[in-house]
């Protein structure tokens, strides 16, 4: 493990009726979550609204992180270009009044805790930027450090934990300090997402185009019906969409990672087109749904904090902007439902985020055949010969990019993939 940074709690969550494992709601979490940081990036327009209309409701119940009363206010202007930081975006497995409609019975389990099924690590680079965004498996083993609780009195440390029992365990900064352990990158922003919004948010931009290949997705238990081919999906399709296991790839929620990662790559595109960004009434609607669906840590509840991560991330190209799975490997202790860090891999991409490069994915854009890629990421035209070889061609910044290894898979926004259908029932 790395040097720990992040040790203090203090989570102001109402604990709720949690859903069947697997989760079937909140897996959709990581779609507001993506959702949520892609806002950001629409820019100032969304900024701005942050800024002058919501500081109150942005800022009811933040939570605190390790550092956050070490920190200066943000001052005035962007930024610094010098600087990158990391959010935290954690989805947990409680249903909504939205969800709840939906899915009744799942909803009203009983309460034997409240599990975070969706984590996310966005790191956004110095200038120039980029973004890594790092899904962690919620059956992950990992080793937790010892965190405090909001009441003051100290979680144990265990060597061996399921990440999704981190919430339960310490709450939103205990997560962050385990995943500060572990990559040695500090988490300065955090944010605990409300899953209703994954159809508030989906609606409020008139629906999301995907891509189904195979035979199609029909899994009964997600109550999903979809024929190979592509579909403008919003509502409960959306989240029938995005938590279906048994109708991708191997059924396996790592094959369920893939498929998503294909729903929140589509959504950023259609979130950052013009025709989006030029529409005022879509921009607020987006940031509304943002707001109400979000508990935030402390500094990203500062209205001037959110507008600069949005104007630090605004011109973010497509192909620059990454979703990578973590390497994991099947525990050998328990190899059918629990996964363990492939550490030579991890390390790899640490030391890649820390160097600040853009990244370049070696390995597939699946795990457990999720999905298939459609289109590739463009790749730059050859060079040409200089005809008169007494004039030297101009000489050009070259794309500099850390390979990551193999066994890390994902895909960037500018890559089109499409769900591997089954034919489940």
């Amino acid at each position: 493990m790395r040097r720990p940074i992040d040790k203090a709690d203090r989570s102001t969550l109402a604990r709720h009726a949690h859903l069947l494992s697997p989760s079937p709601g909140s897996v959709a979490l990581k779609l507001l979550g993506i959702a949520f940081c892609v806002l950001l990036v629409s820019g100032a327009a969304v900024a701005a609204y942050v800024a002058i209309d919501l500081t109150n409701r942005v800022g009811d119940g933040a939570v605190a992180l390790e550092g956050d009363d070490d920190v200066a206010p943000p001052a005035l202007g962007a930024y610094p270009d010098d600087r990158a930081f990391n959010i935290l975006v954690v989805g947990t497995d409680e249903c909504g009044e939205i969800t709840t409609s939906y899915l009744g019975a799942r909803c009203s389990e009983a309460d034997d805790g409240i599990r975070n099924d969706v984590n996310l690590l966005v790191h956004v680079s110095a200038a120039p930027r980029n973004v890594t965004v790092v899904s962690f498996p919620r059956d992950l083993m990992v080793e937790v450090p010892q965190c405090t609780r909001v009441d003051g009195s100290k979680a144990p440390s265990m060597s061996k934990a399921s990440f999704n029992s981190l919430f339960d365990h310490a709450g939103i900064s205990c997560i962050a300090q385990t995943i500060t352990e572990m990559s040695g990158l500090p988490v300065e922003f955090a944010a605990k997402i409300s899953f209703d919004g994954v159809i508030e948010i989906t609606n409020a931009i008139g629906g999301v185009e995907v891509c189904v290949a195979g035979e199609g997705i029909h899994d009964s238990q997600a109550g999903i019906d979809l024929p190979p081919g592509t579909h403008t999906i919003s509502g409960k399709d959306a989240l029938a969409f995005i938590r279906t296991r048994h109708g991708v790839g191997d059924e396996s929620d790592l094959a369920r990672i893939s498929n998503q990662q294909q729903y929140m790559s589509r959504l950023a595109k259609k979130i950052l087109s013009a025709e989006t960004l030029t529409d005022p009434s879509t921009v607020l609607k987006l940031a509304n749904t943002v707001v109400d669906n979000i508990v935030p840590s402390e500094k990203l509840s500062n209205p001037l904090t959110l507008a600069q991560l949005a104007l630090a991330l605004k011109d973010v190209p497509f192909s620059d902007f990454v979703f990578v799975q973590f390497p994991n490997a099947p525990d050998p202790d328990n190899p059918k439902s629990k996964v363990v860090p492939v550490d030579d891999a991890a390390e790899a991409l640490w030391a890649a985020l820390a160097a600040g490069e853009p990244i370049a994915l070696s390995g597939d854009v699946t795990s457990h055949s999720g999905v298939v890629l459609s289109t590739p990421s463009p790749s730059a035209p050859p060079a040409e010969t200089p005809t008169d070889a007494a004039t030297p061609p101009a000489t050009e910044t070259p794309d500099v990019r850390a390979t990551l290894p193999p066994e890390i898979s994902g895909q960037s926004v500018d890559q089109d993939t499409c769900s591997k259908g089954n034919q489940a029932k």
